[in-house]
């Protein structure tokens, strides 16, 4: 059995109870990571974070981990619909932010995204444009 590391404090409820039942799965099956990354479509480090409680769980994910364990999935995807809605967005953050740092909403990574986003186009059209202005004229 896998000595896991203890949730973190910030887990709600729904979604620590998930990852407990996902880590007995994962038990039961006497399989390492590595191994349950071979037999499901997704990585090592990916089941690491989800059993660390660290990222939600894809529903695909726990419907692959009950077929490796031939468990019933309607009770763990039934844990999902609970936990899905409360699971903190992004990562699970245990550490402390420090003093006078301002928490980043949902919202903020989605802005940053689109500003880099815009930013590319706005460049690619200004080259487009250059090379237009600059590219010799047939007509004469």
């Amino acid at each position: 059995m896998t000595r896991w590391r203890p949730l973190p404090e910030s887990l709600p409820r729904e979604a620590r109870h998930l990852v407990e039942q996902l880590r007995h799965l994962k038990d039961r099956t006497d399989l390492s990571l590595a191994e349950l990354a071979r037999r499901t479509a997704y990585s090592k480090s990916s089941w690491q974070r989800y059993l660390s409680g660290a990222k939600q769980p894809p529903r695909g994910a726990v419907e692959a981990l009950c077929r490796v364990a031939g468990a019933d999935q309607a009770r763990l995807l039934a844990l999902w619909d609970l936990a899905a809605p409360v699971w903190p967005y992004g990562t699970v953050v245990a550490a402390v932010a420090p003093e006078g740092a301002v928490p980043a909403g949902p919202g903020v990574e989605y802005r940053r995204w689109r500003t880099a986003a815009l930013a590319a186009f706005a460049v690619i059209v200004l080259l487009v444009a250059g090379v237009l202005w600059a590219w010799p004229s047939r007509g004469g």
